[in-house]
């Protein structure tokens, strides 16, 4: 019986410890790197990521020529066609030259309080109620937006990036209302200019409900009532 306690004690542990370095955020490159040295190349080959399962993570293409999204083992590409129109594939032949990603197989769900709406809003808000949780974190928005404002990286082949200005150059702006999304994000309070600018601690990734845009979140209007937030249950 004793022995048997003892194997049962360890299993939970086990499986504690599986679970922690599951839902760990991993991340490949540094954004710093990539917009003031120029390295565009990828640093991370996202089929190559042994562990699929209830996987998400988000990031550039390689060279700066879109975004990518993966929501629960699925991974989506963003690009801009020559006519500027925005074109979604679902694929994992990509590389990123800077990436976050996690398994994630739980989720906290609660209803996000109408008082966040803003990105600035929905920052201070995830500082205040992952203090005590382990960092950095991803999490995901699911719900209606009012309004938003999304872009896709698209930088001309040959382009010589050195600067945060640089790297945008060529990219496309999309303007959505009234779309049901979901946002997967990162937040740390310690990645600036390492996975987040270095005015915020926040990068999230919105797509829409029916796939058909994604990009980088630079903006949004969340609608009151209709939003629900999830963390990752620790």
């Amino acid at each position: 019986m004793k022995h048997l306690k003892t194997f049962t004690l360890l299993t939970i542990i086990t499986i504690s410890i599986c679970i922690a370095t599951a839902q760990q955020v991993k991340i490949v490159g540094n954004m710093k790197e990539v917009m003031n040295k120029g390295r565009l190349s990828g640093n991370i080959k996202l089929e190559n990521i042994e562990n699929k399962e209830h996987l998400y993570g988000l990031g550039p293409i390689e060279n700066l020529t879109g975004e990518i999204l993966i929501i629960d083992g699925r991974s989506y590409q963003s690009t801009v066609l020559a006519d500027s129109t925005l074109k979604v594939e679902e694929t994992y032949q990509l590389k990123a030259p800077f990436f976050a990603y996690s398994n994630i197989p739980n989720w906290s769900d609660e209803s996000l309080p109408d008082s966040v709406q803003t990105i600035k809003q929905l920052e201070i808000y995830l500082n205040q109620i992952t203090k005590n949780s382990t960092r950095p974190l991803m999490f995901k928005l699911m719900g209606t937006i009012e309004k938003a404002t999304i872009h896709v990286l698209n930088l001309p082949k040959g382009t010589k990036v050195k600067s945060l200005e640089d790297a945008h150059k060529g990219q496309m702006n999309y303007n959505l209302s009234k779309k049901n999304c979901e946002i997967i994000g990162f937040f740390s309070t310690e990645h600036q200019t390492i996975f987040t600018q270095k005015d915020t601690f926040l990068h999230m990734h919105l797509i829409t409900a029916d796939r058909k845009k994604m990009g980088h979140l630079d903006d949004v209007v969340l609608k009151k009532g209709t939003m629900v937030i999830s963390l990752p249950n620790e």
